[in-house]
């Protein structure tokens, strides 16, 4: 008898522990059911956050200890514009289990939109100690200095993560357009020689001096050509040429190309006007469209489209140009190797058909457009003592001058820079 009583004391503690597991097991299920039901809604084109908000107080009533439930409350308030429900729920998130990087990364958001810069970056210290491979948290720490206009640890910070990342394209992205937007100014002196395998012709002498004045808000660039063409021994034209360019910066992701340069003389054409749009697009890509206008000596206008796109890939970068014209179209892909600083580079250029940019063609612009030409140019540039900047550059243009007949056209350029 006594074993009969205790055989169904244990059977009925059996049954209350199952029935309680099954409880538990149910609930669970329930939760997670309703979270699933919650996430889905969120990435729906009609989503319902209020009704989201419902569901997660829900959730959280069911299951206290339920993270997620807290994480979804808060990006409902914060898409809903409810901050300091969003504020409290992600701080939650962040008090009970800090390795939710989700909470960091929408709490920062948060206070980059309120501008609260300080508090994002105290943030993003915090969530790179914990997730230190998680890039976005470093490409946010350099986005608050860039917001702050904090140039000097923006350039410190992107140095220091280059090497962590070293085939990143938004970070060498970034890199190059800060150095474009650093306080400088420089002086630059030019000198191009064009030797020609034709009888009689060349060589032809191109030389400028510039002076840059690089602030945050763009550039400005004044600049004064001289150009000696000789035939036979004998001046066939010579000038000088007033230049004035600028790069204009609106937005963090656009800028633009500005250019007025003018002659009197044969050696060069008379006016020439230049402008481009350029934008800056996510994972180092970069599209541009412009246009050129050139009035010659004789009073003739040209006309010129042009359409470019670029791309970084880690220290490279590459892009490809193309101008379209009145008789035929010009294309140009260009590219560089970034060794240190935005002064520091290899390029390597090739090319079809005569560009409106090519300064030293450009008084025979309008006879090149309808003839064939092939171009291949390489350069080397370097910045030494911070403070000089060298640069080489070799160009062979394979130039037709009558129908099927070519003559070697060998550029040798040098570029000497002092940037104070």
């Amino acid at each position: 008898m006594k074993n009969l009583k205790t055989l169904h004391t244990i059977v009925l503690i059996f049954c209350v522990f199952l029935f309680s597991h099954q409880n538990t097991n149910a609930q669970k299920i329930d939760t997670d059911s309703l979270l699933t039901v919650i996430i889905k809604d969120m990435k729906s084109a009609r989503a319902n956050y209020k009704l989201n908000v419902e569901r997660g107080l829900l959730g959280k009533k069911l299951a206290p200890d339920y993270i997620d439930f807290h994480l979804a409350l808060g990006r409902n308030y914060d898409l809903l514009k409810v901050e300091d429900s969003a504020r409290f729920y992600y701080n939650y998130v962040i008090e009970k289990n800090p390795r939710y990087e989700d909470a960091f990364l929408y709490l920062i958001n948060m206070d980059l939109e309120d501008k609260n810069y300080n508090e994002a970056l105290d943030l993003t210290h915090k969530a790179i100690e914990l997730f230190p491979e998680n890039r976005i948290f470093r490409l946010k720490r350099i986005a608050i200095y860039s917001l702050q206009n904090d140039t000097q640890n923006e350039a410190k910070y992107l140095k220091s993560i280059r090497t962590k990342y070293p085939n990143d394209a938004d970070i060498e992205q970034r890199l190059y357009a800060l150095y474009s937007k650093t306080n400088m100014d420089r002086v630059g002196a030019y000198y191009n020689i064009t030797t020609i395998d034709r009888k009689g012709v060349g060589p032809w002498h191109l030389a400028s001096a510039d002076y840059m004045r690089q602030r945050t808000w763009g550039s400005l660039i004044g600049r004064v050509s001289y150009a000696k063409r000789l035939s036979s021994d004998l001046v066939q034209a010579s000038g000088l040429q007033f230049e004035v360019e600028s790069y204009l910066y609106a937005k963090r992701n656009n800028y633009s190309y500005l250019d007025v340069a003018y002659s009197k003389d044969s050696a060069f054409p008379e006016w020439r006007l230049g402008y481009s749009y350029f934008h800056n697009f996510k994972k180092g890509w970069e599209a541009d469209l412009g246009v050129r206008y050139i009035t010659m000596q004789d009073n003739s206008n040209l006309k010129t489209l042009n359409i470019g796109v670029g791309k970084y890939f880690g220290s490279y970068w590459v892009n490809l140009r193309s101008y379209i014209q009145k008789d035929s179209p010009s294309f140009t892909f260009s590219s560089r190797y970034y060794y240190k600083t935005k002064f520091d580079y290899i390029t390597l250029i090739a090319g079809y058909g005569t560009s409106p940019d090519d300064r030293t063609r450009a008084t025979e612009y309008d006879t090149r457009m309808s003839l064939k030409s092939y171009r291949l140019s390489a350069g080397y540039y370097r910045l030494i003592k911070n403070r000089y900047v060298f640069g080489l550059l070799i160009t062979d243009n394979e130039q037709e001058y009558t129908k099927n007949g070519f003559q070697t056209e060998l550029d040798f350029a040098v570029i000497l820079q002092y940037k104070f």
